[in-house]
């Protein structure tokens, strides 16, 4: 199998994958180690398993990008593809609320100036079946 991730979110190229050779990673959104140090090292052991399995938390990209990223968060770590930064956030958001993750003044802070570039910016969906996306609001 072989094919081509279109538009990588994180670099806004396109990447060629092969199966065995792949230049395409999934990616936790919300790196486990960066949840592991914010809540989740306290968790039952199928909760860390649902947020690992978790398709809101779960996005295909570019390997070396993935690498880059490593364990960091919207403080240490942002997407190269600008375009993409609201998104990439709102949803780190989303998974964080959804878990109920503590963040760092640091990590806030960058999540607040970068969603304050997008106030139109809605968290992705992915809770329970009755719960509407939310606005993210930086007050």
């Amino acid at each position: 199998m072989s094919g081509t991730l279109p538009k990588d979110p994180y670099t806004g190229e396109s990447v060629r994958y092969r199966r065995g050779r792949s230049k395409v990673d999934i990616d936790h959104v919300v790196a486990l180690s960066d949840a592991w140090q914010k809540g989740a090292g306290q968790w039952p052991g199928r909760k860390r398993v649902a947020l690992a399995n978790d398709p809101l938390n779960l996005i295909a990209v570019d390997a070396s990008a993935n690498r880059r990223k490593s364990d960091g968060d919207a403080a240490t770590w942002l997407p190269a593809y600008k375009a993409y930064r609201c998104t990439y956030v709102a949803r780190q958001v989303a998974v964080k609320k959804k878990y109920r993750l503590w963040v760092t003044r640091a990590e806030k802070d960058a999540m607040v100036r970068v969603l304050n570039s997008c106030p139109g910016e809605r968290l992705p969906g992915g809770g329970s079946p009755t719960e509407a996306p939310a606005r993210f609001s930086a007050k």
